[in-house]
């Protein structure tokens, strides 16, 4: 892929600019002429969904994902049902905010019994495919690095990810493929061809030595270990010529002035990805 064509597919998960609204977040991607944007729901939360939905469609810009959705277990069938509802209501963000894709975070346990949370996650994703399917909305099952398996999912690899992901037509759930969290699994390619015509997603950033921290602690591409453009490349043999997603989370990337991110996101990307 050339140059201009890898710049093409370039987006920026508004979490890599956490210190920034979606107003400032749009501004910034239109005067950095970044093509696509990742809208985080408590981002829209903070205007409300109309004015979110104005904001992007004034731009112009295009919206890659909503993030996120999931977190699906819970200790007893009235939070899993209360969770299943907003899950509802992020899929009628995502149509009304303009893009075809909600990540999913499947989440936690919520006790020690990590088997039957997996199965919870199973089951919520199986009661919101029909709602999703009706807005036209994809759902996105992100496996986490299995470090987040107690506080953020219960889903860890790629290959549990497509073990769910097939019992359903790849219009309505797939995988989304981020290097950060699966870089490691000796399975990868293999998972990654496997996923092929249902991956949705692919997100990018780096594994930086030593992680600064458990939750902030993504680097920027070129920073750490991982062997980015060999993902990039398989996930493209794969079949996904979708958007690319730069999601960083980290807070001295947080704690710089967004335009400068922006603008060393740019370039990294294009070194690395």
């Amino acid at each position: 892929m050339d140059d201009k064509g890898l710049m093409e597919k370039l987006s920026l998960n508004q979490i890599t600019t956490e210190q920034w609204g979606v107003q400032e977040a749009v501004d910034g991607c239109v005067r950095a002429e970044i093509p696509w944007i990742s809208v985080w729901r408590h981002k829209v939360a903070e205007i409300g969904l109309q004015e979110s939905k104005r904001i992007l469609q004034a731009s112009g810009m295009k919206v890659s994902s909503l993030c996120r959705g999931g977190m699906f277990p819970a200790a007893t069938a009235r939070e899993r049902e209360e969770r299943l509802e907003d899950n509802r209501r992020a899929v009628e963000e995502a149509a009304e905010l303009g893009t075809d894709t909600l990540v999913l975070v499947c989440g936690p346990g919520p006790d020690r019994d990590i088997d039957t949370s997996r199965k919870w996650v199973a089951d919520g994703i199986d009661k919101l495919v029909p709602f999703a399917q009706s807005y036209g909305v994809k759902l996105g099952i992100e496996p986490l690095h299995p470090m987040y398996a107690a506080d953020r999912s219960v889903i860890s690899t790629l290959g549990q990810a497509n073990t769910i992901a097939e019992q359903y037509h790849p219009g309505q759930v797939g995988v989304v493929v981020d290097v950060f969290h699966v870089w490691w699994d000796p399975e990868l390619y293999q998972q990654i061809e496997r996923a092929s015509s249902r991956i949705v997603g692919f997100h990018v950033s780096d594994w930086v030595v030593p992680v600064p921290d458990m939750f902030k602690g993504r680097g920027m591409m070129g920073d750490g270990v991982i062997e980015i453009n060999r993902i990039r490349q398989a996930v493209q043999t794969a079949g996904y010529h979708g958007p690319i997603e730069v999601e960083i989370i980290n807070q001295a990337i947080w704690d710089r002035k967004g335009n400068e991110v922006l603008h060393e996101i740019k370039e990294r990307y294009q070194q690395h990805v």
